[in-house]
C-alpha cells in the first residue's frame, strides 16, 4: 500500500501547485485542488489495500478524477450531478476552450474564470496521478519529479517575480519529503527478524495471537537512521542553497533571453513594449461571461449618454488584424493635450470625469472619455498619443484598484458641419485609409452599393452604420468566431451576423475604401447609473466601433452594431431625431440593448439577455448567487462527499482491511507463519481471544475443544500448529507439511470452514462486519507514535540548543 509514499506524493503535489497562487486571483482554488487530490490518493491507497493490479489502480483514479472534475466544475450537466453525460463533456471543451484563450489574454494575476478554474483543478489532478502512479505504484520518486518540474516551471515562466523563491522552496521541499518517504520505505523492507519485547513478539512470547510477522522496518531503521538523518540534513542544505545563491552570484544581464522586452520599443516613446491583452478576443471574451462584473465605476459632470471609454484605438489594417501603432511617449505631455482636427467653430465643452478600477479588473491602459485633454493619477505612465490616453510599460503597473482624473471635451458637432467639413490633410488622409492588397473585392463593391446617392463623406458614413444598424438583415451574436482580417471581413458580409468587432471592423473597412480616414476604437459603453448618481461598468459594456476623421471635428463615433449603444445625434436629420430619453422608434432592438446604457433612474437586478447564448442564460442567476468568480458553489458536494468517505470508511474499513489482510497471508508462498496468525485471528473474530502465554500447540488444543471442531478443521489446526512450529525451530530446508505454496492456506481454509459451523449466525455476521482482531490496527499507530517519537528523540539530540530554544 506504501501510504507514507502515497501521502507525500500528496504533499509534493500541493507544493508545486502553490506556485500557481501568484498566476491567478484569490488562493481558495488551491484548497479546493487539495481535497480533491486527497480523495484520488485515497483511491489509490484503497485499491491498493485490495491488491488491485496497478492498471486496475489507475483506472480506478482516473475514474474518480473525471468525477471530482464533474462535481467541482459543471455539476448542473451531470446526471444526477455525479455521472458526467454527453453535455458534460461538451461543458469541457467549452471550458477547456475558454480557459486556454483567457490565458493567453490576461495578465497576471488573471481572474478566476470557469475555464481558468477547470484547468487548475484538472491540472492538479492530472499531475497528482502523474506523481501517485510514478512514486507508489512503480516505486520510482525520483522519476515522478518530472511532473513535479512541469507544473513549477508553468508558474515560475510566467510569474518571473523576484518574490516567487519561497514557491520554489515550498515546491523543492514537497519534492525532497517525497524521496525521503521512498527512501524510507526502501529501507523498511530489508529482511525480516524477531523483535524483543513488544506487541509484534513471535507466538509463545507474549504476542497476541501468537506468531505473527513482525515489522520489518525496526532493525533496518536503526540500521538507516542516521543515513536517512544525514539525506534529510543533505538535502536541507541544497535548497538553502538553491534559494540563496541568486542573491549571492554576480547579476547577469539578460542577454539574448531578454524577455523583458529591453530592445527598442515601437512608436516614437522609445524603448519597452507595453504588455496588453488582445482587445478583439479579450472583447469577446468579455461578452460571453455569464455574470456582467464590475471593472469600473465613475462620477462624470457631464452627460454621460453616448460617452464611450476608449481603451485603445486601432489605425493600422495590414489584412490579417487591426491593431495599434502603439505611438507611445514617455513624456507625458502638458495638459491640454492637443485634440487631432478640432476646430474652435465646432461646440465642445470640458467634463471632468473620476474613473475608478474594480481591484478584478487589471489592464496596461487607462480606458477614458474621448478626447481626452489630460489624466491625473499616479504611476510611472506613458503617453499613448494615438488612442489619447496613458499606457504602462509593465504587467506591474495596471489599472487594478487604481482611480484616475480625467478631463475631456465633449465634442457637439451638427450634421451640417461634418457634411461641410474639408478634405483630411494629405498625410493623415493617405495613412488612415490603406487597405491591403488581398482585400475581398466584395468590401469595396458592397461599399459603393450601399453609399450610391450619397452626396459627401457624412452621407455615406451614415448610410453605411444604417445598413449595418438597420436596413442590411444583420444578426447580433457573440458566439461568431471573432476575426479582425480580409477573410473574416468577407465572411461577416456573407453570412451577416456577428458581434461588435465585425461591425466596426467591417465599417472601417468600407469607409477606407471609399477614401474616408477610418479606424477602430476598443472600450466601454457608458454603463448603467446608480442611485448615487455614478455609473457602473461591467464586462457586458465591451464594445468595439468605428471612429471616423471629419477635418474641423476630428475623429467621430458611430455605431452600427443593432441593439448596442446609442446611436449619435449626428447622423441623422434634425428633424429625426428623437428624445434621448425615449426608445429610438426606427431601431426597436436599441429600446432594449443587451448591456443597458446610461438611464436616469437606478438599475435593478440584472438580468439574462435574451441576444446571448441560452447556455449563458441558464448559468447566470448560479453564478450569481455564488459569489464574485468561480462558478457555482461546490462546498456542499466536498462536505456531502466528506461525510459518505467518513461513513464508508467506518462501516467498509474493518472488513476491507481484514479481507485484505487474510488475502496476504493465505498468498503463494505465504508460510506456516502467517497462516496460522490467520487462523489465530480468525479465532478471535468468532470470540476465542488469543492468549499472550500459549504455545502455537497449546492455542490449537484450546481452539479444538472450545469450539468442538469436527475430524478435518480439527487436524488442519494441529497441522498448522505443528507447521508454524516446524518454520520457528526446525533446521533450515525442512520442509513443512503440505509444502510452502498450498497446504498452510488449504489448512486455513478448512479450519476457518469448521470454525464457522461451530457458532451462530449472529457471531458470524459480527466476525465479518466487526472483526475483532482490527483492533491491531491501533497497535501499529501505537508502534508508529513510538517511532515518530524516537525520531524526535534523536532530532533533539542533534540539535540540542535549536530545539530547547523553540
Amino acid at each position: 500500500m506504501r501510504p507514507g509514499v502515497a501521502a507525500a506524493a500528496w504533499l509534493a503535489t500541493i507544493g508545486a501547485a502553490a506556485a500557481l497562487l501568484p498566476l491567478v486571483q484569490g488562493g481558495g482554488w488551491l484548497v479546493q485542488a487539495g481535497l480533491l487530490l486527497a480523495v484520488l490518493t485515497g483511491t489509490g491507497m484503497v485499491a491498493r489495500r485490495l491488491a488491485a493490479p496497478a492498471p486496475v489502480v489507475v483506472a480506478a483514479q482516473v475514474v474518480v478524477s473525471l468525477l471530482l472534475l464533474t462535481v467541482a466544475t459543471v455539476p448542473q450537466y451531470a446526471v444526477g450531478g455525479l455521472l458526467p453525460g454527453p453535455e458534460a463533456f461538451g461543458r469541457f471543451g467549452e471550458l477547456l476552450s475558454a480557459g486556454t484563450e483567457d490565458i493567453g489574454h490576461y495578465v497576471a494575476p488573471a481572474p478566476m474564470t470557469d475555464g481558468i478554474r477547470l484547468m487548475l483543478l484538472g491540472g492538479v489532478l492530472l499531475i497528482g496521478l502523474l506523481v501517485d502512479v510514478l512514486a507508489v505504484s512503480f516505486g520510482s520518486a525520483a522519476v515522478a519529479g518530472l511532473p513535479l518540474l512541469a507544473l513549477y516551471s508553468i508558474a515560475a515562466g510566467v510569474n518571473q517575480e523576484d518574490a516567487a523563491w519561497p514557491y520554489f522552496l515550498v515546491a523543492a521541499a514537497g519534492y525532497l519529503a517525497l524521496l525521503l518517504a521512498e527512501g524510507r520505505e526502501r529501507l523498511g523492507r530489508w529482511g525480516r527478524y524477531f523483535s524483543g519485547p513488544g506487541p509484534a513478539r513471535a507466538p509463545g512470547y507474549g504476542a497476541p495471537g501468537g506468531y505473527g510477522r513482525p515489522p520489518a522496518a525496526a532493525v533496518p531503521a536503526r540500521a538507516a537512521g542516521p543515513r536517512l538523518r544525514a539525506g534529510g540534513r543533505i538535502g536541507a542544505l541544497t535548497l538553502v542553497a538553491a534559494v540563496l545563491a541568486p542573491a549571492l552570484l554576480p547579476a547577469m544581464g539578460s542577454g539574448l533571453l531578454d524577455l523583458e522586452g529591453g530592445g527598442s520599443g515601437s512608436g516614437s516613446g522609445g524603448s519597452g513594449t507595453i504588455s496588453t491583452v488582445n482587445p478583439v478576443v479579450a472583447l469577446q471574451d468579455q461578452l460571453n461571461q455569464p455574470r456582467n462584473q464590475e471593472v469600473l465605476t465613475y462620477r462624470t459632470d457631464g452627460e454621460a449618454a453616448g460617452m464611450y471609454l476608449r481603451l485603445v484605438a486601432l489605425d493600422e489594417f495590414t489584412g490579417s488584424e487591426w491593431r495599434s501603432s502603439r505611438w507611445f511617449e514617455n513624456e507625458i505631455p502638458p495638459a491640454p493635450w492637443a485634440v487631432p482636427g478640432l476646430a474652435p467653430e465646432v461646440t465642445a465643452r470640458d467634463v471632468t470625469t473620476v474613473i475608478e478600477a474594480s481591484p478584478d479588473y487589471a489592464q496596461t491602459s487607462l480606458p477614458v472619455p474621448y478626447p481626452a485633454v489630460s489624466v491625473v493619477t499616479d504611476g510611472p505612465w506613458r503617453f499613448d498619443r494615438g488612442s489619447q490616453t496613458l499606457v504602462s510599460d509593465s504587467g506591474r503597473l495596471t489599472t487594478q484598484g487604481r482611480s484616475w482624473t480625467v478631463t475631456h471635451r465633449q465634442v457637439e458637432p451638427t450634421a451640417e458641419q461634418l457634411a461641410l467639413a474639408p478634405a483630411a490633410p494629405p498625410n493623415l488622409a493617405s495613412y488612415y485609409t490603406q487597405v491591403p492588397r488581398d482585400l475581398p473585392e466584395v468590401v469595396a463593391r458592397m461599399a459603393e452599393e450601399v453609399t450610391a446617392g450619397a452626396a459627401d463623406d457624412h452621407a455615406r458614413a451614415v448610410a453605411l452604420q444604417d445598413w449595418f444598424a438597420r436596413d442590411g438583415g444583420f444578426r447580433y451574436n457573440t458566439s461568431v468566431s471573432s476575426g479582425s482580417g480580409s477573410e473574416a471581413i468577407a465572411a461577416f458580409l456573407e453570412d451577416r451576423e456577428g458581434f461588435c468587432v465585425h461591425f466596426a471592423f467591417t465599417m472601417a473597412a468600407m469607409a477606407r475604401t471609399l477614401g474616408i480616414p477610418a479606424q477602430v476604437a476598443v472600450g466601454f459603453t457608458p454603463g448603467d447609473r446608480q442611485v448615487d448618481g455614478s455609473y457602473r461598468v461591467g464586462l457586458h459594456n465591451a464594445h468595439a466601433w468605428p471612429e471616423l476623421y471629419f477635418e474641423g471635428v476630428g475623429w467621430t463615433r458611430f455605431e452600427p452594431t443593432p441593439g448596442q449603444g446609442t446611436i449619435p445625434g449626428y447622423t441623422r436629420p434634425d428633424a429625426e431625431r428623437p428624445d434621448p430619453a425615449q426608445p429610438d422608434p426606427e431601431r426597436p432592438d436599441a429600446a432594449e440593448p443587451e448591456r443597458p446604457e446610461a438611464s436616469p433612474t437606478p438599475t435593478g437586478p440584472e438580468e439574462c439577455d435574451p441576444v446571448r447564448e441560452a447556455a449563458a442564460c441558464e448559468s447566470e442567476a448560479p453564478a450569481a448567487a455564488g459569489g464574485s468568480g468561480g462558478g457555482p458553489s461546490v462546498g456542499p458536494w466536498l462536505w456531502g462527499a466528506a461525510a459518505l468517505a467518513a461513513v464508508l470508511a467506518l462501516v467498509g474499513g474493518p472488513p476491507l482491511w481484514r479481507a485484505r489482510v487474510r488475502a496476504r497471508r493465505l498468498a503463494p508462498g505465504a508460510g506456516a507463519g502467517a497462516a496460522w496468525q490467520e487462523l489465530s485471528d480468525s479465532a478471535w473474530d468468532l470470540g476465542l481471544a488469543p492468549l499472550a502465554s500459549e504455545t502455537p500447540r497449546r492455542t490449537a488444543a484450546r481452539i479444538t475443544a472450545v469450539l468442538s471442531l469436527e475430524a478435518p478443521a480439527r487436524d488442519a489446526v494441529h497441522r498448522l500448529a505443528q507447521g508454524v512450529e516446524r518454520e520457528l525451530y526446525a533446521p533450515a530446508g525442512a520442509g513443512g507439511a503440505g509444502g510452502p505454496d498450498d497446504g498452510p492456506a488449504r489448512d486455513v481454509r478448512t479450519a476457518l470452514a469448521g470454525l464457522r459451523a461451530g457458532v451462530g449466525r449472529w457471531t458470524r455476521l459480527r466476525a465479518l462486519l466487526l472483526p475483532r482482531s482490527a483492533v491491531r490496527v491501533s497497535h501499529r499507530l501505537a508502534e508508529r507514535r513510538l517511532r515518530a517519537a524516537r525520531r524526535l528523540r534523536d532530532l533533539r539530540t542533534a540539535f540540542p540548543g535549536k530545539t530547547r530554544k523553540a
